[in-house]
């Protein structure tokens, strides 16, 4: 199976009230990790690469990873460029392959975000190609994005209707109280926003800053129209770990299969994790 976009596979999660985890990957065996939980949960997923990545890999070496992976599993696989500011870098990564961009103009006022956002849609549709776009800015960093927690200013309702009618975007991320990276304490997420947003936009949301959000907090967020939950910085930290617990045992250890095989292997286990608490096991076969 092609790598897919991720259009119709949050249009059914959010009709069928789950999630779908995206993860971001910045290595060959992350993606790997993240593809082997799909296939063992078989789960719908979105691979996404950051703009660091993508400029530290190459769009093209990551198209060729994910088709790989799409294409060996057959399951519904997206793959999807997170956070990017840069339209001519979102064009050049829709014509390597990439089935899913997102053009984060969230930090400008909301008609430069409406131009911006309806630049991008005008390409993305004729290649096929979903479009995410944020309103409101959601704290932490992202990259070189930096959101201060007083300046994250959460989305509002009737302008997350009005972007909708003038950009046409496939996909939302409305600010709610979540942030990038781990949170220092309980996230203060302002669900009765979100049932505000899911009653007035039909389009899928999405959840940026899925790292360490309680369980319970996921699958309230998921039951009021969240379809896709981004996770990244929980990914890297698992990552890291084993490595680094490699190293602590064996500290002249020279051989990267050896700390990348465990490493891989939190990474899977981490994915499926996730891939439960959305929801979305056992999900992939109604995409097929």
């Amino acid at each position: 199976m092609p790598l897919l976009s991720s259009t119709r596979m949050l249009q059914q999660a959010r009709s069928g009230k789950y999630a779908v985890a995206a993860f971001n990957v910045h290595t060959l065996e992350m993606l790997q990790g993240v593809t082997e939980a799909a296939i063992e949960t078989q789960s719908p997923l979105i691979i996404q690469s950051t703009v660091g990545t993508v400029k530290h890999l190459g769009p093209e070496y990551i198209v060729a990873a994910a088709t790989v992976a799409a294409n060996q599993t057959g399951l519904p696989i997206a793959l999807h460029l997170d956070h990017c500011t840069d339209f001519n870098l979102i064009v050049r990564c829709i014509r390597a392959g990439y089935t899913s961009v997102m053009m984060d103009a969230s930090m400008h006022p909301f008609e430069e975000n409406v131009r911006r956002t309806a630049k991008v849609m005008e390409v993305a549709e004729a290649a096929g190609v979903n479009v995410e776009a944020e309103l409101g800015k959601v704290g932490g960093v992202e990259d070189d994005i930096i959101v201060d927690e007083l300046d994250a200013l959460l989305a509002d309702p009737d302008e997350c209707v009005k972007f909708m009618d003038l950009t046409g975007v496939h996909t939302l991320a409305p600010a709610i109280g979540t942030a990038h990276g781990i949170y220092k304490g309980t996230p203060n997420i302002d669900f009765a926003r979100i049932a505000s947003i899911a009653e007035r936009v039909a389009a899928p949301l999405v959840l940026h800053g899925g790292s360490g959000i309680p369980a319970e907090q996921v699958k309230l967020a998921v039951s009021l129209g969240m379809a896709k939950m981004n996770i990244a910085t929980e990914l890297r930290i698992a990552f890291s770990d084993e490595i680094k617990a490699v190293f602590a045992n064996k500290p002249n250890e020279n051989d990267p299969r050896t700390y990348m095989v465990p490493a891989k292997q939190a990474v899977k286990q981490l994915a499926m994790d996730k891939m439960q608490l959305c929801g979305c096991v056992g999900k992939a076969i109604d995409m097929r």
